[in-house]
């Protein structure tokens, strides 16, 4: 079993990054189970570029995307992937720019316009989304659904997790961000990451034993 962790966070310490590898490393407890975790700033790529290749009935090039990157071999294996975790940040109601990139290359090779809508890719993965942000659930909790839903359409069963009010920096008085309480939000930090990273491995486990 094929576990790929991907990360379009651009801190490989912080928040997403903890979660994520901790559900890498649910999936990775599972008996069998090989994998790689990616981190999506280290690659040298863009997003889509609208070239329609990969819709040409062509055998070589029917879901598969022309351009070639730092992102083309991650590609592959997201394709091959039994088990595929993706983690980013909510920046203005979405993920990362870059995650949203990774999307773009990654789904756009998978669909066809025909009538049927048949995914392209050979086979059904399991997908797991890691949400951060410093607003609360109800602010985002449709919108990390709605992720699911695409997934679901496109790749396969997908869930996510998610951590929310977090705690953003050390010294609060050193930034621009007065509307926080500095206290309450390190106290709700201090209990809550710790069940959310709980969650994260929880649900790794969970998807890696359901393929």
């Amino acid at each position: 079993m094929n576990v790929l962790a991907i990360s379009g966070a651009g801190n490989k310490r912080r928040n997403t990054a903890s979660m994520l590898k901790k559900a890498f490393d649910g999936a990775m407890s599972v008996e069998g189970a090989t994998g790689e975790l990616v981190y999506l700033y280290d690659l040298d790529f863009k997003g889509c570029y609208g070239c329609h290749s990969c819709k040409l009935l062509d055998e070589n090039r029917l879901g598969r995307c022309a351009t070639r990157d730092g992102l083309t071999e991650v590609l592959q294996k997201a394709i091959d992937a039994d088990v595929l975790l993706i983690g980013s940040p909510i920046y203005y109601g979405n993920v990362t720019g870059i995650t949203r990139a990774f999307m773009e290359r990654f789904l756009f090779p998978a669909m066809t316009y025909n009538v049927d809508r048949v995914p392209l890719y050979p086979k059904r993965s399991k997908v797991g989304w890691v949400l951060t942000s410093n607003a609360p659930y109800e602010a985002y909790a449709e919108y990390a659904k709605s992720l699911c839903d695409l997934m679901g359409r496109m790749i396969g069963d997908a869930e996510f997790v998610m951590a929310n009010q977090t705690q953003q920096f050390e010294d609060y008085s050193k930034y621009a961000a007065t509307r926080f309480d500095e206290a309450a939000v390190k106290q709700r930090y201090a209990e809550q990451f710790p069940v959310d990273l709980e969650n994260a491995f929880a649900m790794g486990k969970r998807l890696a034993e359901s393929v």
